[in-house]
């Protein structure tokens, strides 16, 4: 920190001393400082920014800032966490409502323990059956891509139309063009909630009142991005087709399942928060799930994890040695045949690796043998291979502070 330099620090611990004073531990740039607490009037605790100068030999307080977004954000994003569906398992039983209809004769809000057992199944009411059939019919299916099709600009296109649609960008697009029938997830699951609703002759309130129905394995691990789950989705999948739901269990799906996509905005958005203040995090972090149709029309998941890192100081290497930041992708997905897959690319420049996991023996064998293919796929696409490699198992999950911090804001 040179002379008369200013900067931003953050309040991680407030120390009181016995003479009454109190001191402060800030982290700097990552690095712990003691200081003396004195800002005036001014109340500081945990979790506060404080603008600091150095004049001299001395580190001056120069005053609080407004508390950062990602509080908020943390706080939120903390009182969603235990009330996440996973958007497969869910998906599959709108589809087993869908197709085989709901339960009759258990009012809204009721347990699924205290449904009738036996009841008659009737069928959706039409504007509901109506906006699921879109919802459903607007998913990626697994023909729609051939092989190969990668280098195609109408094939890009087509993902980035998927990708755009994948609920996590609705309030963006909301904001660009106010439509409440925008193709999007998250919007469609709201057509669908609305419709049940207006079937039951309630308005949005009572669906507030539901409590959300979350996956098991979102429980455990809620913030593992990308998440091994394969085998909690399978489970669940199978057992969606055992007998329909009611209305009353349908809507408490539907809220796990927008839970669930607003996590995952928030947490995109609490990781940007802290790349920016944290010294060596990505400075721009998007977390993404893409559900998709198989050939059997069974709902499945893809995770999508995209990283961009900003380069190494280079100060004092000279101008021809200027930082070169790098981007990371993660997709992870669970095929039917090949079972759980990872893919790792990194991109610095035009230099990208690849590193892909697979938990089958004979998939890894099928990717060793289609490596030669995606080196060449890679080189047309003008970029230099720099390694590819391929491994048997799961890398597990990713690690971050996040985890530790939100327990901090003890939000």
């Amino acid at each position: 920190m040179g002379r008369n330099e200013s900067l931003l620090a953050r309040v991680t611990e407030v120390i009181q001393r016995r003479d009454g004073g109190a001191e402060l531990l800030l982290d700097l740039r990552g690095k712990p400082l003691q200081v003396q607490a004195s800002i005036g009037e001014t109340k500081l605790q945990a979790g506060d920014w404080i603008k600091v100068l150095r004049a001299g030999n001395e580190l001056q307080l120069m005053g609080k800032l407004a508390a950062a977004p990602e509080v908020s954000l943390a706080q939120a994003l903390v009182q969603r966490l235990p009330w996440q569906q996973s958007l497969d398992s869910g998906l599959a039983r709108l589809m087993a409502g869908l197709q085989q209809g709901v339960k009759a004769d258990t009012p809204l809000g009721q347990l699924p323990s205290q449904a009738v057992s036996g009841a008659a199944a009737l069928p959706l009411p039409q504007a509901a059956r109506q906006a699921l059939e879109q919802l459903f019919a607007r998913l990626p299916a697994s023909n729609q891509l051939a092989p190969g099709a990668g280098q195609q600009t109408a094939a890009v296109q087509q993902v980035q139309q998927w990708l755009s649609e994948s609920g996590l960008f609705a309030e963006a697009r909301l904001a660009a063009t106010p439509s409440a029938t925008l193709p999007d997830l998250k919007l469609a699951i709201g057509r669908v909630i609305t419709a049940l609703l207006v079937q039951q002759g309630h308005g949005p309130e009572q669906f507030n009142r539901l409590t959300p129905l979350a996956s098991p394995a979102l429980i455990q691990a809620p913030l593992q991005f990308p998440g091994a789950f394969a085998m909690a989705q399978a489970s669940a999948v199978s057992s969606a087709r055992e007998e329909p739901p009611n209305v009353g269990q349908l809507l408490r799906i539907l809220a796990g399942m927008l839970n669930r996509i607003t996590v995952n905005q928030l947490h995109t958005q609490v990781l940007n928060a802290r790349g920016s203040t944290d010294a060596g995090a990505p400075i721009n972090t998007l977390l993404l799930e893409l559900p998709w149709m198989n050939p059997q029309q069974q709902p499945k998941l893809a995770q999508l994890r995209i990283e961009q890192h900003p380069g190494k100081d280079g100060s004092g290497s000279g101008p021809s040695r200027a930082s070169v930041g790098e981007w990371r992708l993660v997709l992870a997905m669970d095929l039917d045949q090949a079972g759980p897959l990872q893919f790792e690319v990194s991109l610095r420049q035009q230099a990208v690796s690849a590193l892909v996991w697979a938990e089958k023996l004979a998939t890894l064998r099928k990717v060793h043998q289609q490596l030669p293919l995606l080196r060449s796929s890679l080189t047309d696409l003008g970029l230099e291979v720099a390694d590819l490699e391929c491994r048997q198992g799961n890398p597990g999950p990713v690690a971050t502070k996040l985890q530790h911090r939100l327990v901090d804001t003890k939000a």
